[in-house]
């Protein structure tokens, strides 16, 4: 069992060439940019405040349908790699969108011919090389841009049912998968982008909805619909991974399906959502990889009135939360003089935020302002946490700039007749 089939027959995915421009956009391309330095000098936000708007930036469009998972590749700005998100689809596919010098989003590349079924998950390893995508055919296919194209450079084969998340460690050494047959498999990479399954974890007794690593130590989280979170370590002397803690409804857990996990920045604390309609904050004052470590901090609840299916932790504290509820919701810590203790508050909730479920929220780690979110209603958006004072700036910043845009055409197109006009003069 734990030697599974890895194909690496390449399979190609030429990129998508952006459409030329005409002279028009050209010159609203220039207004973008403008606006867009004007932006960087916009205040910092005060969340103590709370009046907070999420301004959408964006809709991308492509998926043909309900889009499951988002990924920010961590890179960014690597190498002059410009801001790039992958999506994951209903429709058999991922796609790669990227941000332009005009500001906008384009999609830039369509993996397909890989997977036969729904793809459920993707996650960039931390170096920005490599895209790991996991599907219903109970496949985890390896993407890779060589040149000008995406290339599955290996599939793992092993689960016998399909695979719902994976995810890199901290050094991009380690792959985690799980499944909806209940169990995790770690897979060590090789080099050449080889792949060797070195665990396979049972100890779930349903569906394995995702898996997480700490985001500094080689510690495992995975969430179930046996409502349960489960922290996984390796064992030094036994070179075996083992469940150290089970958080359940007995340990002021989840009382039905936990969906999503999210670390904080520093790894100290966790959040969980579930389909009991609530947020759970877990902490550890402890090495977090210690049995018994992580403890019940707090609940949120009565802000989703349906399940809650994505939850995601910025770097700047911000926890963003997605749902069936149509909704998304925000929360930042608060010291609660009434307890003594720590609490979170819910900053901000925009109803309406797709036209159906909201399956997926990440915040961008490179920009911790903007929030990308996917739904079933096959799009995804991006948006930019701010103040409505700076929406109002960004507003009046627009109507300058399309002011200046007519200016410069207008007299663009009637120079010859004022060149003409002043040779009479």
């Amino acid at each position: 069992m734990l030697n599974p089939e890895v194909r690496t027959t390449p399979r190609r995915c030429p990129l998508i060439s952006p459409l030329p421009k005409d002279f028009t956009d050209t010159r609203k391309s220039q207004g973008r940019l403008l606006r867009s330095s004007f932006c960087l000098n916009m205040s910092e936000i005060d969340l103590v405040d709370g009046n907070l708007a999420l301004k959408e930036i964006q809709k991308l469009e492509g998926h043909t349908d309900r889009v499951w998972s988002l990924a920010w590749n961590p890179a960014t700005g690597a190498g002059g790699l410009p801001p790039t998100l992958a999506s994951c689809s209903g429709d058999k596919t991922a796609r790669i969108w990227q941000q332009g010098s005009s500001g906008s989003w384009n999609c830039t590349a369509v993996l397909e011919d890989t997977h036969n079924r729904t793809v459920r998950s993707c996650a960039w390893s931390p170096c920005g090389k490599l895209l790991a995508t996991g599907s219903f055919d109970a496949t985890t296919a390896i993407w890779q841009q060589i040149g000008g194209d995406f290339e599955c450079v290996a599939t793992l084969e092993g689960h016998e049912n399909e695979v719902k998340g994976v995810a890199w460690n901290s050094s991009g050494s380690l792959l985690a998968t799980c499944s909806r047959d209940k169990s995790v498999w770690i897979w060590e990479m090789q080099p050449g982008n080889e792949f060797d399954c070195v665990a396979v974890l049972q100890g779930h007794t349903q569906d394995v909805k995702m898996v997480q690593w700490h985001p500094h130590l080689d510690v495992l989280v995975s969430v179930s619909y046996d409502n349960s979170i489960r922290i996984w370590i390796e064992d030094g002397d036994l070179n075996d991974w083992s469940c150290v803690q089970t958080l359940g409804e007995t340990s002021s857990g989840h009382s039905s399906t936990v969906w999503a996990l999210s670390f904080s920045s520093g790894g100290d604390r966790m959040v969980t959502c579930s389909d009991d309609l609530t947020m759970k904050i877990w902490d550890t004052t402890n090495n977090p990889s210690e049995d018994g470590s992580w403890f019940h901090l707090c609940t949120l609840s009565g802000y989703h009135d349906r399940t809650v299916f994505s939850v995601n932790w910025s770097r700047d504290g911000i926890i963003a939360t997605g749902a069936a509820d149509d909704s998304i919701c925000l929360f930042h810590e608060t010291k609660d003089s009434l307890v003594g203790g720590q609490s979170y508050s819910l900053i901000l909730k925009k109803d309406k935020a797709h036209d159906m479920d909201v399956n997926s929220v990440q915040w961008n780690p490179k920009e911790p302002k903007i929030l990308a979110s996917a739904s079933d209603d096959g799009s995804i958006k991006l948006w930019r946490l701010t103040q409505p004072q700076n929406i109002l700036y960004e507003f009046c910043i627009e109507k300058i700039i399309k002011l200046y845009n007519y200016i410069y055409i207008i007299i663009l197109f009637y120079s010859k007749y004022l060149k003409a006009l002043y040779h009479f003069i």
